[in-house]
């Protein structure tokens, strides 16, 4: 299947998705750590997705709690995923199944635990 695609669409979709999958990890520790946190891993979340933020601060509703403003800024990465990139790629039909990166984890998973049931 990614054969057929151009390299560069399949860059792209993995670049805007490990993005959105970033916001949702920081969303998630979020839950259990403030931004500020000495952690590692909260540390690189914030820093990979702070400038992604500032990006979308003007379209971002004062109403939101902080730690759910990265939530709503992967919204807008799925969104984008979901309806743009099918149709950049030239899928028939759009929806879940359309996500080079999802499917590639999907397919590497199967591979590695697909004979344990």
């Amino acid at each position: 299947m990614l054969e057929s695609m151009p390299l560069i669409l399949i860059i792209f979709d993995y670049i805007l998705g490990l993005m959105m999958w970033t916001l949702i990890g920081r969303t998630a520790m979020n839950v259990f750590l403030p931004s500020d946190s000495d952690f590692f891993f909260m540390k690189a979340f914030v820093k990979m997705t702070d400038p992604v933020l500032r990006v979308f601060k003007p379209i971002t509703p004062g109403f939101l709690l902080e730690p759910i403003v990265p939530l709503y800024v992967a919204w807008f990465f799925f969104l984008f995923r979901f309806y743009v990139m099918p149709w950049l790629l030239g899928y028939d039909a759009m929806g879940m199944l359309s996500f080079p990166l999802e499917s590639d984890i999907s397919h590497a998973l199967y591979q590695i635990f697909g004979g344990m049931f």
